[in-house]
């Protein structure tokens, strides 16, 4: 090879290594921070090492995005929740399972690497790893000019998570009576942006930068707002000695959708709707955008981000180690007999 440096012909195609290389060697120290006791490797090997949890543990996976909230993101050039949004949305699916998680991948595709952006989207990432205890393992950073349109990226993340066997939650001991608890969302949480912003952007003509009509909030520090992480909630319901029976992470498909998830055949959940107020958010946008109601519930969680269920005489105790321990749960209502949907109380 000559002495003499080129000018890089890969660059001049859209994609800089150099610039790349330089990210990396950026974050190294937040993903560092986030290694825990199972961790076996270094970051930069091809693959990362973690210990197996044992011959009595399950072994939970999943694999989900943040969808166009990315858009919104780009929009307020605000890249550091998106990542924390990410993990904690993967932590809460497979928690309603009872699985803690272990460890996390993450995939960022672009059409153009800009450092800045890349380390703000993994110091999300790390500081919502190190709150769930959770070691980012690796990861998989792709320049793709004109795959991706310019300036704007995806991100995609895989948990990997664990349960002991004999603490599976599967919904299979729910019974007509049991009792349902809810947990506030944070806002949108990631799901129903497309909606969002065809109704706050494209009809209302809203800014990221403007106050949010009716709040004294920007319309960024609202649709940005962190998708919560429900671990320490569920964490305070079995400390109180508390079985759960089954769980809900309201996600796509809303209440509607996602509270079946949990159900035996044969039963219903019965959500009892003057039991919590739908934040103004979305009756903002219900009103502006006059979407039907019963398509609300379906696009949006309307305000309850996390179901548990669990025996009625256990609701009263689980209210309070919730309370205690900073939370604001409310009584949603309770399973019932029925044909595996969800039934709504006015």
């Amino acid at each position: 090879m000559s002495a003499k440096k080129s000018p890089s012909a890969y660059a001049a195609a859209g994609v800089n290594i150099d610039e790349m290389m330089s990210g990396l060697e950026a974050i190294k120290k937040d993903v560092k921070s986030t290694k825990t006791a199972g961790v076996m490797s270094e970051i930069g090997q091809f693959g990362g090492l973690f210990q197996s949890p044992g011959r009595n543990s399950l072994l939970v996976a999943s694999t989900d995005g943040v969808g166009t909230k990315l858009k919104v993101a780009n929009l307020a050039d605000k890249h550091d929740t998106i990542g924390q949004c990410l993990v904690n949305h993967c932590v809460n699916d497979i928690l309603t399972q009872g699985a803690r998680p272990l460890f996390f991948l993450d995939y960022i595709g672009t059409a153009k690497l800009t450092s800045q952006v890349f380390s703000a989207v993994v110091r999300g990432l790390c500081q919502a790893c190190r709150e769930n205890g959770c070691a980012l393992l690796g990861g998989e950073t792709a320049e793709m000019p004109g795959l991706y349109p310019p300036g704007e990226y995806d991100l995609v993340g895989t948990i990997i998570g664990t349960v002991d066997k004999r603490k599976l939650v599967t919904g299979e001991t729910l019974r007509a009576g049991d009792a349902l608890i809810g947990l506030p969302s944070s806002g949108l949480q990631t799901n129903g942006f497309s909606l969002a912003r065809k109704i706050l952007f494209e009809q209302e003509g809203l800014k990221v930068t403007d106050l949010f009509p009716g709040t004294r909030r920007t319309v960024a520090s609202i649709l940005l707002a962190v998708h919560s992480s429900f671990l320490p909630a569920v964490e305070a319901v079995e400390a109180a000695g508390l079985r759960i029976r089954g769980m809900a992470h309201i996600t796509g498909g809303g209440l509607i959708d996602n509270l079946p998830r949990m159900l035996p055949s044969g039963l219903d959940a019965v959500v009892d709707l003057s039991s919590w107020k739908v934040p103004h958010v979305f009756q903002y946008m219900q009103a502006k955008g006059e979407v039907d109601p019963e398509e609300m519930f379906r696009v949006f969680n309307m305000g309850i981000g996390y179901v548990i269920a669990l025996r009625h005489k256990d609701a009263a105790a689980a209210v309070d180690a919730l309370t205690t321990a900073g939370h604001k749960p409310v009584c949603l209502g309770i399973i019932d007999e029925g044909e595996h949907k969800v039934r709504f109380l006015p």
